[in-house]
């Protein structure tokens, strides 16, 4: 029989309060259109964007995951050196080690927090929200910092018609506590590798040390491309608006609840038109407020939801207390979706 006793937490976990933070330069498409042969109304009506964020040398990864954090933490009514953990989803934290969350679990004032990075793409802020929820419950932390945050500039190829208009930067936070009811249904989450091609950087980053000029794309002056993110754009189409839609029932399902029953949904911002199908799919009600930031955000992968979530809130489209579906999904391909209640 184990000597181990456990740790009680608390009964539930929900999120206590949401930030985000966007850099200061708006990119409109037609910035966009130097590089590509294109239109701002092809671009529209492919993507739903018009304008995207692009972070300046001093909006680093780090930096704009401690802007977020901030307001996060203000919102949730803590302090910082209650925050127990830090988790952070990126792909653009060009440092192998050390971890991006430590630096900014130092630089918020935490009491060394436990602190990590994790790569789950466009699903990482599901991903992450899902290990806040356990550590809350099992009483690893009492409170726990999520963060998701991009800098894709630094990963789009500007001469790529295909993904050149999709990426922006841009970071947003949650603080996840203790709840005396549930507020962060189960997760229904996964992965098929399968389809690991569809989404992907373009050369691993030894091929690029390297320098080996024949495993490497070049631009269209002949100069090594740095490498960047690409996609085959109909096939995650068909799947994100297929397959998704499933997993978005699931979680429904799984935390008891029909569309009837929801106030808010908060897709991953890949793509206006994934985002209409998926709301025609399951059916949703026209009292449902759907998330939409991607029209003057762009895709901000693991940042999208959680600045979806804020800029609702801050709009008055959704109130605290709102029953919202969250799913996210991408490069992987792997997913993740709950249903929360909004701080």
């Amino acid at each position: 029989m184990s000597k181990i006793k456990a740790r009680k937490g608390a009964p539930y976990a929900r999120i206590l309060g949401v930030g985000g933070y966007r850099p200061t330069r708006v990119v409109p498409n037609e910035v966009i259109l130097e590089k590509i042969d294109s239109s701002d109304e092809w671009i529209r009506s492919r993507s739903g964007i018009a304008t995207r964020h692009w972070a300046n040398d001093e909006e680093t990864v780090a930096a704009m995951s401690i802007e977020a954090s901030g307001k996060a933490i203000a919102d949730s009514g803590i302090t910082a050196d209650k925050i127990g953990a830090v988790i952070v989803s990126t792909v653009s934290h060009f440092k192998q080690t050390p971890a991006v969350a430590t630096e900014i679990a130092d630089k918020l004032g935490t009491e060394k927090a436990a602190a990590f990075d994790i790569s789950a793409g466009c699903a990482g802020f599901g991903y992450g929200l899902t290990l806040a929820k356990s550590l809350v419950t099992e009483g690893s932390a009492e409170h726990v910092l999520v963060i998701g945050v991009e800098r894709l500039s630094d990963l789009t190829d500007l001469e790529d018609r295909a993904t050149a208009f999709l990426f922006g930067d841009g970071a947003g936070a949650v603080v996840v506590g203790p709840s005396e009811e549930p507020a962060i249904g189960p997760t229904v989450w996964g992965s098929e590798g399968d389809k690991s091609e569809t989404i992907k950087q373009t050369v691993p980053w030894t091929d690029f040390r390297l320098g080996d000029v024949s495993k490497l794309p070049l631009d269209s002056e002949g100069n090594v491309k740095f490498p960047a993110i690409t996609q085959e754009g109909q096939a995650v189409f068909r799947w994100a608006v297929f397959e998704m839609a499933k997993v978005a029932k699931e979680a429904l399902d799984a935390a008891g609840l029909s569309p009837d029953d929801l106030d808010v949904f908060i897709p991953h911002q890949a793509n206006m038109r994934i985002i209409d199908s998926m709301v025609k799919t399951l059916k949703l009600p026209e009292h449902v407020t759907v998330a939409r930031d991607i029209e003057t955000t762009g895709n901000t992968s693991a940042a999208s939801i959680p600045l979806a979530m804020e800029r609702l809130l801050a709009t008055g489209e959704a109130k605290s207390g709102d029953t919202a579906l969250v799913i996210g999904f991408g490069a992987g391909l792997v997913y993740a979706a709950t249903v929360v209640t909004l701080p």
